[in-house]
């Protein structure tokens, strides 16, 4: 089963289409990673094990009948604690949220996973309204890294990022204005990147939403791909929305990026960094050159 637990969103996929596996099956392995880790990591805010399953259990009737809904049909998928849900809270890391909401509406990005057949467990952690590099708060306490409970998974993502770690799901949504994602997706040894402005919408409305980018959180390049092709793509309600088609991510992953011209500076001529992490990502520059 816990083999189960860390295929990517694209293994999933393929194996419920030729009946290897189903998506209860799944559902079955990553909870039992929540059982295992969970205590230890503090990644989650909540998760509806009822309404997960009931979402599994639709998504193995339509593989049955080879009818998947979407690119993600049953693949276990967590949201950021910021997004807006209508199954729960978003409580934003913050006490001074009142759970009781209302909470009525989806942002888009979740309208699109679910549209999809990603089943969703529930939400994961953030530090208050997503503004630390680290992942703690007063409402939920400390999330830690999978690869060393003494360590952090970052932040503002840390849940999305050590969740997505640790087997608990395949994918999750990230935040992102100074490194929210991308920060996480270093710190746990996963793939997340910071989309273009505009590329996925953000509705409904913060006050950040002028800075905030969201993106996807995965194991593995490809399933990033694959995630932000559901994601990006105009819509009507967020004005600063990028309304034409997004580009085929996926079909240029085999390319490489031997035409790009890519910059870097160790330190952008104002920091100072540490001599070990100059030497660590220098030398990590070198396999964009292969």
């Amino acid at each position: 089963m816990k083999e189960l637990s860390f295929k990517s969103a694209s293994e999933l996929v393929r194996g419920y289409k030729t009946g290897r596996f189903s998506p209860l099956e799944v559902l079955d392995a990553v909870l039992d990673r929540v059982d295992e880790c969970e205590y230890r990591l503090n990644a989650w805010r909540l998760i509806d094990r009822k309404r997960a399953r009931r979402r599994a259990r639709a998504s193995e009737v339509r593989w049955a009948k080879g009818k998947p809904c979407g690119l993600l049909d049953g693949v276990p998928a967590a949201i950021k604690d910021v997004t807006e849900t209508k199954d729960w809270p978003t409580l934003n890391g913050s006490l001074s949220i009142n759970p009781r909401g209302p909470w009525n509406v989806d942002a888009v990005v979740v309208e699109r996973l679910k549209s999809h057949g990603a089943v969703i467990l529930g939400k994961t952690e953030t530090p208050e309204f997503a503004w630390r590099g680290i992942t703690e708060s007063e409402l939920h306490g400390v999330t830690r890294n999978p690869w060393n409970p003494d360590w952090t998974p970052g932040g503002s993502s840390g849940g999305a990022g050590a969740a997505v770690s640790a087997g608990m799901v395949a994918i999750a949504t990230g935040t992102d204005s100074g490194g929210s994602i991308r920060g996480p997706a270093s710190f746990c040894n996963v793939v997340g990147f910071k989309p273009t402005f505009g590329r996925v919408p953000v509705w409904p409305a913060s006050p950040l939403m002028m800075m905030e980018h969201c993106g996807p959180i995965t194991r593995t390049v490809r399933d990033a791909a694959l995630m932000f092709s559901v994601m990006a793509g105009g819509d009507h309600r967020d004005g600063y929305a990028i309304q034409e088609p997004s580009p085929n991510v996926l079909s240029g992953l085999g390319r490489g990026v031997g035409e790009l011209r890519i910059g870097f500076s160790a330190d952008l001529g104002v920091a100072r960094v540490d001599d070990e992490i100059r030497r660590v990502t220098t030398r990590s520059t070198k396999i964009l050159v292969i």
